[in-house]
Formats: structure tokens, sequence, C-alpha cells
């Protein structure tokens, strides 16, 4: 701590965790009990693979988060690229990050 009066914030809390989607697409997060006092600023990111894959955070609470994660196939029609409807992808590793607000 600093001795000539200048004021420190104290840091964040910042949490990292790391889930993996189960049938439905979906992947929960649940944060230390007391961590958060409003739900934290999440960012996510899913590994590589194959395909197209969107992740969004469908829920969040200051105790947990869920995201949800769709995967696409691309098609080709006619010469031009486009995505098939998503459907939800299991077995995909998310990582996430949280952040007190």
């Amino acid at each position: 701590m600093a001795t000539d009066g200048a004021y420190t914030p104290p840091a964040r809390r910042h949490e990292r965790a790391t889930a993996v989607t189960d049938g439905n697409g979906q992947a929960l997060f649940t944060w230390p009990a007391g961590a958060f006092t409003a739900p934290p600023v999440v960012t996510v990111a899913v590994e590589a693979g194959a395909g197209f894959r969107s992740a969004r955070i469908s829920a969040n609470t200051p105790t947990s988060t869920t995201v949800t994660v769709l995967a696409a196939a691309g098609v080709t029609l006619l010469g031009i690229g486009v995505l098939a409807a998503g459907t939800p992808a299991s077995g995909i590793t998310v990582h996430a990050q949280a952040v007190e607000p």
C-alpha cells in the first residue's frame, strides 16, 4: 500500500474456468461462493475444431453462467458458401473468464 496518500483501488475479482458442453450444447460454469455480488462480466471462447461453432451466454447470475454452443455445417449452393441451421454441439470445450463488474 502506498504511503504518499495516493489511493490504490483493490483489484477486481477474476475467475477462470473450463467446461465441456452436454448433449444440449450447454456448458455450466459455477463460480465460487461469494465470488461475485452481481452477475460478472463474462467472456467465452471455444476450442478449435472442424466446422463452424457459435457460442452465446444464455444465463448469467452471480453464482453461475450457462453458455450454449451451436455447430453448423457449411453448404455450397450454386458456388456460394452458406451455413446450415445450427444444432446443439455436445462435447465442445468452452473456456470462460469472469470479472467482477
